[in-house]
């Protein structure tokens, strides 16, 4: 338990601000919802039910989001459970929608939020986007208000506690990896697999991977790999582990509770959480090796070091890796570990700005189809046979990259409030020129 808390510690002395240690210190149309009052509306203060008033989508046959309210307590479930909760339209705008509200009405003082199901959110509705393809660019207004909801997560002002319980993949996390409490538990899986379809690290990957202990952050976002809820904990991406059966426990004690005082809720979740055991082939037990790894300065050098080190040693983390970078399309590689390279130096806002053009690009197929080619083998076909085009490293030059870097004209750009020349809400989708 000792090496556990010892390297927990040396991941939360890297950590950035607005990924608070609270161990240590601290995506198609408008959705319309009616209240609905449920059993179990009383809410004891010594942990009994937590029935509420739940609003209900009227609008669509599809409830993308649940909503109770709960005291001064708001509770927002992802209820697309059919598919992993993957974010469309309609949940992403409600989502935003419920953020600006709740942020600025006094009487709401702490958010919780979950997925339904056995996983909080796979990330962004893939078959969406592949549905829509190229025909048009309708996929925009997502792409819009999902980063510029990533942002104002970012940058909340009162505390939001997730629960991350099963998946938290991509665009999921991005909802959520701000929060000021993020709850995994032994049934936690997270991964960020963006970059073996030929895409990117999104939803302000760029800016938080890069501001992890050391280079676990590039390692994570190029190979893709799944951590264990005890390795989201100790690498300090969650702030507490409880286990699963404590959770409805947890919901209930902080409904109870009903403050927005930070050191409070910090207390009340860690009366429910523990130091959970890594396993002994966990890649938080080599951080000396992937730092040697994936410290390197291009894709290409960290493939030849990690093919270096496979020769010397026998180990199957090292296989995985190299599996990994093997599989995945050559231009995903490199955008990604430009972008959270480049990310390391650069703001928040800036970060989103560029994953913004990164994914336009993507869906424009600017430089290659291999977006397109990689949700086809891996959720359309599922063959799991893409064919990349650029086929190799060397063929995703420089002079191709920058095209799908370049800035935008101004008024094509993401629209954030960051150095104060628009309203803390302002820079909506509907309000812009993107259109």
């Amino acid at each position: 338990m000792r090496i556990v808390q010892k390297i927990r510690r040396s991941f939360l002395l890297r950590l950035p601000s607005y990924l608070p240690n609270c161990s240590v210190r601290g995506l198609f149309g408008q959705v319309n919802f009616t209240v609905m009052m449920t059993s179990g509306d009383n809410i004891n203060r010594d942990g009994g039910s937590v029935g509420a008033l739940v609003q209900k989508d009227t609008s669509s046959e599809e409830q993308v989001v649940i909503v109770e309210k709960l005291k001064s307590v708001s509770m927002l479930t992802l209820n697309r459970p059919k598919v992993l909760n993957s974010i469309n339209l309609p949940l992403v705008s409600r989502v935003a929608e419920l953020y600006e509200e709740w942020e600025k009405d006094e009487h709401v003082k702490c958010i919780l939020t979950k997925g339904a199901g056995r996983v909080f959110s796979a990330g962004g509705d893939l078959r969406m986007f592949y549905s829509i393809g190229k025909r048009d660019e309708s996929w925009k207004e997502v792409v819009y208000k999902k980063y510029w909801l990533d942002y104002h997560i970012h940058t909340f002002k009162k505390p939001i506690v997730a629960f991350w319980h099963g998946l938290v993949m991509g665009g999921g996390a991005g909802l959520t990896v701000a929060c000021k409490f993020r709850i995994a538990t032994e049934k936690t899986i997270f991964s960020l697999p963006e970059a073996a379809i030929g895409y990117h690290t999104d939803c302000a990957a760029s800016y938080y991977l890069p501001r992890l202990k050391g280079h676990f952050g590039t390692y994570l976002a190029i190979t893709g790999a799944r951590l264990t809820g005890a390795e989201v904990f100790v690498s300090g991406l969650a702030t507490h582990f409880v286990p699963s059966q404590s959770l409805l426990d947890v919901e209930k004690r902080l409904v109870a509770l009903d403050t927005g005082d930070v050191n409070a809720i910090k207390s009340t979740i860690d009366e429910f959480s523990i130091i959970p055991e890594l396993d002994q082939q966990s890649v938080l037990n080599r951080l000396d090796l992937v730092e040697k790894i994936f410290s390197k300065d291009s894709i290409e050098e960290i493939t030849a070091v990690l093919l270096a080190e496979m020769e010397d040693a026998h180990d199957e983390w090292l296989k995985d890796a190299a599996k990994a970078l093997k599989r995945s399309s050559p231009l995903g590689l490199k955008q990604t570990f430009r972008s959270v390279s480049e990310g390391r130096n650069r703001t928040l806002a800036d970060c989103l700005r560029v994953e913004y053009r990164v994914t336009l690009n993507a869906l424009r197929a600017t430089i290659s189809n291999d977006f397109y080619e990689g949700m086809r083998a891996t959720v359309i076909e599922k063959d799991n046979s893409p064919t990349w085009n650029p086929a190799t490293l060397p063929e995703v030059t420089s002079e191709k990259l920058d095209l799908v870097f370049q800035p935008f004209k101004e008024e094509d750009e993401l629209q954030l409030p960051a150095e104060g020349k628009i309203p803390r809400w302002g820079g909506k989708y509907e309000h812009s020129q993107i259109r």
